[in-house]
């Protein structure tokens, strides 16, 4: 299995904090959860569906920071970035839609959840250095989650596990393992375990070789004072 997590805030938010205040129960979707599911993109839809529902959670990502982790501001940054041009009302649909995925983290049970990020994508400042510090201080919010567990891959690492590409693992409820990868509007979604076996141990061994996750909170907390 994907080792269990050992034991950011935007400049004006307290994301994880204020989601604390209501958590949610079950995982039976809200009539609100539906409505936001239908601004996903085709490609995405059934993924953002299994991780409303993960009782594990799991994700190299070597571009941007992981969605589920990202501030509204910084959000709204990378949909700015994409090719072709999204219009305004288009970006705002899907920032909508990416906050309320952060329901996640609120969940009781609490999910187990944990993410190597590349160092590189901590210091791209999309958006700007701003967004890039309130993205920063929200990581070191969620990376004091006793349920959730982030590492920082350092770029000079002479050994790298993860060269093919960002991937994502879900473990659903009844032992139910599940991998998913996207590229540009492309995405698969799998359950067969001769896919998703190779991937939790390409996981485990980038966990390895990342710093561990006291390291990566200090490493953030350096990458703060720089900005």
């Amino acid at each position: 299995m994907v080792p269990a997590p050992r034991p950011g805030r935007s400049p004006t938010t307290h994301p994880v904090r204020a989601a604390q205040l209501s958590p949610c129960k079950g995982n039976e979707p809200t009539p609100t959860e539906t409505s936001s599911k239908a601004r996903y993109p085709g490609f995405f839809r059934r993924y953002a569906e299994l991780e409303g529902q993960a009782v594990e959670l799991h994700a190299y990502s070597d571009h941007v920071v992981k969605g589920i982790l990202q501030t509204e501001e910084y959000a709204r940054a990378v949909f700015r970035m994409w090719r072709p041009l999204l219009d305004e009302e288009t970006i705002e649909q899907g920032v909508t839609a990416r906050m309320e995925r952060r329901k996640l983290f609120a969940r009781r049970p609490a999910p187990l959840l944990s993410f190597v990020i590349e160092e590189q994508v901590l210091q791209r400042p999309l958006g700007g250095p701003e967004v890039l510090r309130g993205q920063l201080e929200q990581l070191l919010l969620y990376g004091h989650e006793r349920n959730v567990e982030l590492q920082v891959m350092p770029t000079r690492r002479d050994e790298h596990a993860g060269l093919a590409g960002p991937f994502t693992l879900i473990h659903l409820a009844g032992q139910r393992r599940m991998a998913y990868m996207e590229v540009q509007d492309t995405s698969a979604l799998y359950s067969d375990p001769k896919k998703v076996s190779p991937l939790e141990a390409t996981y485990r061994v980038l966990a390895a070789q990342a710093l561990t996750p006291r390291e990566s909170l200090a490493f953030i907390q350096k990458l703060l004072g720089e900005l």
